[in-house]
């Protein structure tokens, strides 16, 4: 298998995801992914996938990541993997999607408006 190219996004966050075949190892930024990413929760969200159909240990991931929290990059990471997967498999297309993998979060944040303090929140009203 040669080399697959796949991008996810969440929020502001942009992951690129290459997929080679390999044993298992993960590069984020030019990093090890336990350096990148310090919370177990967080290397669980970018393995799911590939832990879905026990894939952890067949392909190497290098990925570079830019913009948002961490939190939005290992979700953008997570659907750039789950793209890169359905690339190279058509039939893991129907388990991912039921799963909600393949889903792009379309939520960020709201801008703020003039007049107000945030974006909804208003400031204190007094009569007197």
């Amino acid at each position: 298998m040669k080399e697959l190219i796949a991008i996810g996004r969440r929020k502001c966050a942009v992951a690129s995801v290459r997929v080679r075949t390999g044993t298992g190892k993960i590069r984020v930024n030019g990093r090890e992914v336990e350096k990148y990413f310090p919370l177990a929760m967080q290397l669980r969200t970018l393995q799911s996938p590939l832990k879905m159909f026990g894939l952890e240990n067949k392909f190497d991931l290098v990925i570079t990541v830019k913009g948002g929290g961490l939190e939005a990059q290992a979700s953008a990471t997570r659907l750039g993997v789950s793209r890169a997967l359905v690339k190279q498999d058509d039939a893991r297309r129907v388990e991912l999607k039921s799963v909600g993998f393949l889903r792009r979060d379309p939520r960020k944040k709201e801008r703020k408006k003039y007049g107000l303090a945030g974006a909804r929140k208003s400031f204190q009203f007094s009569k007197r």
